[in-house]
């Protein structure tokens, strides 16, 4: 590692805002990390994916969940619940929602670039 590189959610390059969340997004190491915000009632299959215009989310996601809790319902019928302090690997191929009334804030590491992003 050559740089030393130290940057702040609060200062994103880029925020894509979309109905119950948005999406904040830093490059760093020529890596591009986001923060993803869900309010209570967000549904990927209801917020995201009319700007996405797939069938299900096809973004592979490596992500660490801060608070809230999100369901998350595979293509092939699996579900399972991701809490504060998990770390969860998805393949693509996945609708999400929000569980509760507390806001489900993630950092994924892998499968932000084009989320969420008007095509």
């Amino acid at each position: 590692m050559k740089n030393t590189e130290v940057l702040s959610f609060g200062k994103p390059y880029e925020v894509r805002e979309f109905p119950k969340g948005r999406l904040e997004l830093i490059k760093i190491g020529g890596a591009t990390v986001g923060r993803a915000i869900f309010q209570p009632g967000w549904k990927w299959s209801e917020s995201v994916q009319p700007i996405a215009k797939t069938k299900s989310c096809e973004a592979p996601h490596f992500q660490y969940h801060i608070s809230g809790v999100l369901k998350v319902h595979m293509d092939d019928g699996t579900e399972f619940i991701c809490r504060p302090g998990d770390v969860s690997l998805l393949p693509s191929g996945h609708d999400a929602w929000v569980v509760g009334n507390e806001p489900a804030v993630v950092v994924d590491f892998q499968g932000m670039i084009d989320y969420a992003k008007s095509v």
